[in-house]
């Protein structure tokens, strides 16, 4: 394996994605905009101010950016790393919810409710082969009161949204679910939750329906906490961890394959994606630096839906 770390400095970043020219766009979630960046130069330019935190990002059918905002956060240094600060004040607010992001900048509010509830804190956002999309809602809590948040499935058009997991349905609890991703033949759907360190699964019936059995539910290594995730070839789930700082490997069958430190330890490894013609590239978010990793010789990438056979 090979690392090559792209650029540092920039805000606290989430939701790589690899646009159609082979660029890579970032979320700065502590700034509230997009950033495309050259993987190869490491140049940077504005893509697009969602403001609040813009946290996952996946490209839709239309070719447009699909974005989950938190609605804002606010950060400190910990430790000489980047890191929420539930005390303090957000750079940008926005109402948090799901939005359709154009290349030229222009942004759309999709959805900011389900059934009436407002959406809290939208996480991760995977397209399935059907042109909707599966996202995680972490939730909130105050010192006595929490809403564990959720997974959800919605249209791209804004037509339809529907919750499909939460902490009140049995069999089907969720603990500040995080990172959402699909097997490649689209019949499994992962939740990593940040707070358990755990990576749930469960089978799709059809688009937005899932089975009633109870999910499988494996761990992570000791100390960990689970941040986004990407998929790779042959259904392996690849999970940004965070305190460890690294990527630890799920078999389909939910198994730990491996874990891979990044070279210089950061607490926020928050998410990773796959780029490149052949997929053989991984970007990697290390947040608390502000950081991008590029890493080569570790795994091929499942092509997402609607990510281009160039990318």
């Amino acid at each position: 394996m090979q690392f090559r770390e792209i650029i540092s400095g920039l805000g606290f970043l989430e939701g790589p994605t690899i646009l159609q020219d082979g660029r890579l766009v970032v979320t700065d979630v502590e700034h509230g905009i997009l950033v495309a960046v050259d993987p190869a130069s490491g140049r940077t330019q504005t893509l697009a101010e969602t403001k609040g935190g813009p946290n996952g990002a996946a490209l839709g059918p239309d070719g447009y950016l699909y974005v989950v905002n938190n609605g804002g956060m606010a950060f400190a240094s910990h430790n000489g790393f980047k890191g929420g600060d539930p005390n303090g004040v957000p750079v940008s607010v926005a109402p948090p919810g799901v939005q359709r992001v154009g290349l030229n900048g222009e942004v759309t509010q999709l959805y900011t409710e389900c059934d009436g509830r407002p959406l809290l804190r939208p996480n991760d956002i995977v397209f399935d082969a059907h042109g909707g999309f599966y996202f995680t809602d972490t939730g909130r809590a105050d010192d006595r009161l929490a809403d564990l948040g959720g997974l959800y499935y919605a249209k791209a058009d804004g037509s339809a949204i529907v919750e499909l997991v939460h902490n009140a349905r049995p069999h089907l609890p969720l603990t500040q679910p995080n990172g959402v991703g699909l097997s490649p033949d689209g019949t499994v759907v992962y939740v990593s939750e940040t707070g358990h360190g755990r990576l749930s699964s469960w089978k799709v019936l059809a688009p937005g329906e899932l089975s009633e059995e109870k999910p499988r539910v494996s761990h992570g290594p000791s100390g960990a906490m689970f941040d986004s995730l990407a998929v790779d070839a042959d259904g392996n789930v690849c999970v940004a961890t965070l305190e460890l700082g690294g990527i630890t490997v799920f078999s389909p069958e939910g198994t730990i394959i491996e874990f891979v430190e990044i070279p210089v330890y950061d607490s926020h490894v928050t998410n990773i994606c796959f780029g490149g013609p052949d997929l053989d590239v991984a970007y990697i978010t290390s947040a608390g630096r502000g950081a991008i990793w590029e890493l080569t010789e570790f795994r091929t990438g499942l092509r997402l839906n609607y990510q281009s056979d160039g990318a």
